[in-house]
């Protein structure tokens, strides 16, 4: 483990929520950093907008981090880790865990119709 800590860095409470999601084990090789340590290489990325390669070096290498989240996304865990972050902001914020309403921006709807590629179009030089 490494010895610098990030703002990004999980928690220990958030680190136990997340934790049983994770598989305990897989196929192949064992993995060389823990997955406490990719996670936080993930969060680091995605909420500084950097790129891999940017990655401070104190981190697993960043080819390791994307593979890791590659595979997390594939199995479908990066969607239960999102699902359950989310219903504990909610919680923590008062409310229920699973939104009981939806909202739809009906502004969206007549954008599409009048043809939004016209104004995504590249103008000729």
């Amino acid at each position: 483990m490494r010895e610098k800590r990030y703002p990004t860095d999980l928690k220990d409470a958030e680190w136990a929520l997340l934790e049983p999601l994770l598989p305990a084990k897989r196929r192949g090789r064992p993995l060389k950093h823990s997955q406490r340590e990719l996670l936080n290489a993930i969060l680091y990325v995605l909420r500084t907008g950097g790129s891999w390669a940017m990655l401070p070096r104190d981190f697993p290498p960043p080819t390791t981090v994307y593979t890791h989240l590659r595979r997390l996304e594939r199995s479908g865990i990066w969607e239960q880790i999102n699902e359950r972050l989310r219903q504990q902001v909610r919680r923590q914020a008062g409310r229920e865990p699973e939104p009981k309403t939806i909202i739809v921006d009906s502004q969206s709807v007549p954008t599409i119709e009048k043809g939004a590629n016209v104004a995504t179009t590249v103008a000729s030089t």
